[in-house]
């Protein structure tokens, strides 16, 4: 799948339709540029699975976990780890395993701890065109 958007507020819309299709347990890396939209993607996504907690960039946190009643989504910013060895020694691998994963998953920076987050089911590309443009781009694994 594959869409352009305007501004903003088209991505987290775009985002919040996609997230009616996301079923737990579920990883989403999200692979984009700084400044390439991929928290407010997660803040569409978080409206569109009706979760009512306020989106912020975990970068500083390194995770951020929205919630429900129905449904829990755990938001990981690895902009700032240099490896995966050092996300699990936080304990993030429980988060990307499927038998042990209630909810879903999703990951910024995937790229920074390729070892612990393999196992993934869907890949959000987002391609800053200029300053508003995207590009974004969705890709179910097989």
């Amino acid at each position: 799948m594959r869409v352009e958007t305007k501004n903003e507020k088209e991505t987290m819309e775009f985002a919040k339709d996609f997230a009616k299709q996301v079923k737990s347990p579920c990883v989403i890396i999200l692979k984009g540029e700084l400044g390439a939209g991929k928290t407010h993607f997660v803040k569409g996504f978080v409206q569109g699975k009706k979760i009512k907690s306020l989106v912020t960039s975990p970068t500083f946190t390194i995770m951020n976990i929205y919630e429900s009643k129905k449904q829990k989504i755990y938001h990981f910013d690895m902009y700032r780890l240099s490896s995966s060895e050092e996300a699990e020694e936080l304990g993030f691998y429980e988060y990307f395993d499927h038998d042990s994963l209630d909810g879903i998953s999703i990951v910024e920076w995937p790229e920074n701890v390729p070892e612990l987050v393999k196992n993934y089911d869907i890949v959000v590309s987002i391609q800053k065109e200029d300053q508003d443009k995207r590009i974004i781009e969705v890709n179910r694994r097989k």
